[in-house]
């Protein structure tokens, strides 16, 4: 029924991706393939259309900033139907739970 995905979470730090952000982008045209091709991206784990001042929000893991800076200019700022960029750099993360929805 698809109620639940069971899956191994890996720690990027510890494989060798340290650099991640998320990714607020302000698209014109179709939301939906817009986001259906951020969601092809490998780099891309997290993607979510949103209502507010950002029309999507993409979370991305590279191996370094020079790795985010190459994928921001060649894969997501070329797509069709993206306006506009801000990129929100994890400086630290504090907490990453899976276990919401338990009770």
């Amino acid at each position: 029924a698809e109620v639940m995905q069971i899956v191994a979470v890996t720690d990027p730090l510890q494989v060798g991706f340290s650099r991640q952000a998320m990714i607020g982008i302000r698209a014109s045209g179709d939301l939906i393939a817009v986001g259906d091709a951020l969601t092809a991206m490998p780099e891309v784990d997290y993607v979510v259309t949103t209502a507010g001042s950002f029309d999507i929000l993409a979370e991305v893991v590279c191996e370094d900033d020079a790795s985010l800076i190459e994928f921001l200019n060649t894969h997501i700022r070329v797509l069709d139907g993206v306006a506009s960029t801000e990129t929100f750099v994890y400086l630290e993360l504090k907490k990453q739970k899976y276990d919401w929805g338990t009770r």
